[in-house]
Order: structure tokens, then sequence, then C-alpha cells
């Protein structure tokens, strides 16, 4: 026992005059064990590099800025804005003796938005927000280059509050579209706009939900984001961290509907987009298909044992002379197929009847009060409808 506990102290006085030796060689001369390491082959890894490899996410997205901003144009819309004067005298009688008959008076409104430039091809092409330039005189647009140039509309659709405006000016760049269908939840985005009138500006967020629905009686739905969208940001660019336009910013849930909401802005698909920008440059205006009839989820009994939303769709209004109505589908049918599809949802239905041409032929298939039905309905135009309500500009 008492050998072994010689040992141990003979040891342990060796392990203190090493450490005393090389905290002596390391005070005078700094570096000598990183060469005495590298002399033999040992390399030691610093923190940071190992902690650098933790995470996917690079370390700054200003290359995806650089090539997104020079695409992202100031948009200013100036209209001529009618109002009522006020009147000063309500009594008839005070009216003859001093006037004060309702009269209304002009001014001059000017609208702030963003835009982007997605095509170059002759005139450049920009893609914005209807409501930014709508009933607008004058469009006057503030390129990244410091270059003013005018606008003038080209076609708009409101339903997705959409517009495309030409623009007179050489050496455009538009931007590069990205893929729609590889955005996923939880990817993350930037905006860039012009918020208040304080030019090009860039927040980050990342993609919050994907198909948000804000009209249920709209085929369109949105990317919703946490990427500060203000006002001024309307018609700006969503982009993804390879620069890439991934969709256009358009609304912003307003605080008398959602007291105290943050980090809740939307963008329209840039898939959505691109469908709207081909047929108002070919066209000049959108045309979607349309049933002619309401439809809502399909109610399911309680303690049915079945799920909370059941496939397909239940009619809850069939308008006068419509496509359903001269076939004969009625309130209370479930539609369960459309032309070789299933139908998921209203949402579903609805995109899907919006994509085919008015005045082609679909087949659908459902049940009226448990028996199977199927029909040939000749599609209509769909009428205009606003964008949504549900929402405020961004």
């Amino acid at each position: 026992m008492k050998h072994a506990a010689g040992t141990f102290a003979f040891i342990a006085r060796f392990v203190v005059l090493g450490l005393a030796v090389a905290f002596v060689v390391s005070l005078f001369w700094p570096g000598s064990g990183e060469r005495l390491r590298a002399r033999f082959g040992l390399h030691s890894t610093p923190a940071a590099i190992l902690t650098a490899h933790v995470g996917a996410g690079p370390v700054s997205y200003a290359d995806a800025v650089a090539a997104a901003a020079p695409s992202v144009v100031n948009i200013y819309a100036n209209k001529i804005v009618n109002e009522p004067a006020i009147q000063m005298y309500t009594d008839p009688t005070l009216q003859q003796l001093f006037g004060g008959q309702p009269t209304t008076y002009q001014h001059r409104e000017q609208t702030l938005g963003s835009g982007v430039i997605v095509s170059a091809r002759g005139q450049g092409y920009v893609l914005t927000n209807y409501h930014v330039i709508a009933q607008a005189e004058d469009i006057q647009t503030l390129l990244y280059d410091g270059r003013v140039a005018k606008a003038t509309l080209v076609g708009a659709d409101e339903e997705t509050d959409l517009a495309v405006l030409r623009i007179d000016a050489t050496n455009l760049p538009a931007i590069h579209l990205g893929d729609q269908s590889l955005l996923r939840v939880g990817d993350v985005v930037l905006a860039i706009g012009n918020p208040f009138g304080l030019n090009q500006t860039v927040t980050m967020g990342i993609v919050s939900t994907i198909g948000r629905q804000l009209n249920s009686s709209s085929a369109e739905d949105f990317i919703q984001t946490d990427a500060a969208i203000n006002l001024g940001n309307s018609g700006g660019a969503l982009i993804n961290t390879q620069g890439e336009l991934v969709g256009i910013n358009a609304l912003l849930i307003g605080k008398g509907q959602a007291a105290n909401a943050e980090g809740i802005g939307f963008a329209i698909p840039v898939a959505t987009a691109q469908k709207v920008l081909d047929q108002l440059i070919t066209t000049g205006h959108v045309v979607r298909g349309w049933l002619g009839v309401d439809y809502t989820f399909v109610p399911v009994p309680a303690n049915s044992g079945l799920p909370a939303a059941a496939r397909g769709v239940q009619v809850t209004d069939v308008y006068p002379g419509g496509p359903g109505a001269q076939v004969g589908i009625l309130p209370h049918d479930v539609l369960l197929r459309i032309g070789d599809d299933d139908i998921r949802d209203p949402a579903d239905l609805r995109r899907r009847e919006a994509s085919l041409k008015p005045g082609s032929t679909v087949e659908v298939s459902g049940l009226r009060n448990g028996s199977p039905f199927h029909v040939s309905v000749v599609l209509a135009q769909r009428p205009t409808m606003s964008a949504s309500s549900a929402a405020s500009d961004g």
C-alpha cells in the first residue's frame, strides 16, 4: 500500500512540474505549442469552425438581396379624388342668404407602393398590386439605379389584386422566378419594398403557412409570412434565399380585424402571379371557369365517427340561369368529382373550376339524397369579384 502511494506521489510531482514548465514556455514563447502540434501533424479545430457547421443557413443573405433588389421598383400613383365640401348651413333660409349649398372639391392624392420587373422584353413589364394603382391618372416608377420612368397600365385583375404595368425604359433587370412547389413552411423569405416611402427596405422572416385562404368565395390563396410587410410594401417582392421571386407582397391583417396582431403578412404565390401576368399581357384581362353554384364543406353529423371535414362540397346556392342551374344541380347536393379529379374541399373545387376555360364541358359527379348523379356542365365565365376584404392594404 505504501509502495502504491509513493508511486502516485511521484507521478503527481512530475505532472505538476510538467504543467509548470508548459505555462512558462507558453508565457515567454507564445505559439510554440501550435508550432509543435503542426510539426508532429496534430491540428486543433477552433470552436468557431465547429459551430459554423451546426446550422445549414448562410451567415448573410446579402447575395440574395443583391440579385433581386435591382428588379424592385418604387411606385407613385397619382389620382384626383372628389370629396364633398363641408356644408356650412343646414337651414334652407340661411343657405339662401349666405350660400353654403353642398358642393364637391378635388384634390390630388398619391398612393405609395412597390413593383417587380418580371420581363424586360421590349418595354419592361412590372407586376404590382391592383389597389396600388386603382383609379390612378398618372403612375411614376423609381428604378433601383435612380431613373424615373412613366408607367402605363396593361391590365388588372381585381380578384387576385394584381396589375401589370409597362414602363418605357431600357436595360431593365428582370427578376428570376422561383419554383413555388419547392417552398416549405419554415423556409426563410425576404420582403423587398418601399415601406412608408423610405425607398428600398429589406425585411426577413419565414414562411408561416402555404395555401392560406382569406376569402371563402375566392379561388386564390396566399403565402403567409412573418416578414414585416408595411404600407408601401404592396406589390414588392417576396424572395427566397437564392434571390428568386416566390411571391408578390400584398396584404396585412388590419389592426381592427386582429388586435395586436404582429408578423402576419400575405403574398400572392409566384405561380398565380405568372398565370395572371401572361393573360393580362395577352388579352388585358383574366378569364376563369364558373359552375354557377356556391358551396361549403360537407356537414358531418355529430357522433358519426367520421372525420370532421368529409370529402367533397355541399351546394348552398344555385345561381338562376347559371351553368349549374341549367343542368339541374340543386341546393344540398354533394359534389364529389369534377372531370377526372376527386374534390377534396371547397378551396380545391374553386381552384379547379377557375382553371378551366369558359365554354368547356366538364363532368360533375355527386350525391343527391344519398343517390349518385352525374351531369355535364358547360362552364361560363366567372363574374368579376373584388379582392379579399378580409385584409387591409400592405
